[in-house]
């Protein structure tokens, strides 16, 4: 039975303050340098400052806030140049991850198809928890069967799953339109062609950053 103190509960929770809070920057309901007090958001989720806690490390993690000691944390504005580098560098690992990752093993590309029905069925109920857990795990299965582990050391560090979420939280009317371009990467690489599959991944990281400058020129 799941209580409300156990792990698996205190991280359900997190995930739901870390959502709202992220909808609410991005929304504007709190504007850049709007302070985040702990007590306040524990005291309006009905819950102890540990998940909250949790969840605003994560959006700092994001770069949506910033957080000093003495200050506490502060909305920050989103920074568009330093999301376009992130993916830069990712479109840099991932082309020469997919170029090395073929051929794939069956039983990786059974993992990449499940995986895209689930980004599907995550992207038509605009679930964006669930979409970015599975689109994180496609990307992550490519830099995995590079068999580079500096490169998916690298991955990691690039804070990739948050930013994930953050970009997905974003462009959540068009998601199902990046499930398609996942599609097409996989079955580039079904077919052995990583060349086609690190072209196509380094074009959607360009769509993405693209889509996303469009969505601050017009919020």
């Amino acid at each position: 039975m799941t209580t409300p103190s156990s792990p698996i509960a205190r991280r359900c929770m997190r995930d739901h303050i870390r959502d709202t809070l992220l909808k609410r920057i991005l929304e504007g309901a709190y504007p850049c340098g709007e302070r985040l007090i702990e007590l306040n958001l524990a005291h309006e989720f009905q819950v102890s400052q540990t998940p909250i806690r949790e969840a605003l490390r994560e959006l700092e993690a994001m770069g949506m806030v910033t957080s000093e000691r003495y200050c506490g944390t502060h909305v920050r504005s989103i920074n568009t140049e330093e999301i376009a580098e992130s993916y830069a560098l990712r479109a840099i690992l991932e082309e020469r991850a997919a170029q090395m990752a073929v051929p794939c093993p069956d039983d990786m590309l059974a993992d990449l198809r499940q995986t895209l029905d689930n980004m599907d069925a995550s992207a038509t109920a605009r679930d964006v928890a669930s979409y970015t857990q599975q689109a994180a795990h496609f990307h992550r299965r490519i830099m995995e069967q590079s068999g580079n582990h500096l490169f998916l050391q690298t991955w990691d560090n690039l804070q990739t799953i948050s930013r994930i979420h953050f970009m997905a939280q974003r462009l959540i009317d068009v998601l199902p339109c990046y499930v398609k371009a996942h599609e097409a990467i996989f079955l580039s690489l079904q077919k052995g062609d990583g060349n086609l599959a690190g072209q196509q991944l380094r074009q959607l990281f360009e769509q993405l950053v693209n889509e996303f400058a469009g969505t601050q020129l017009n919020p």
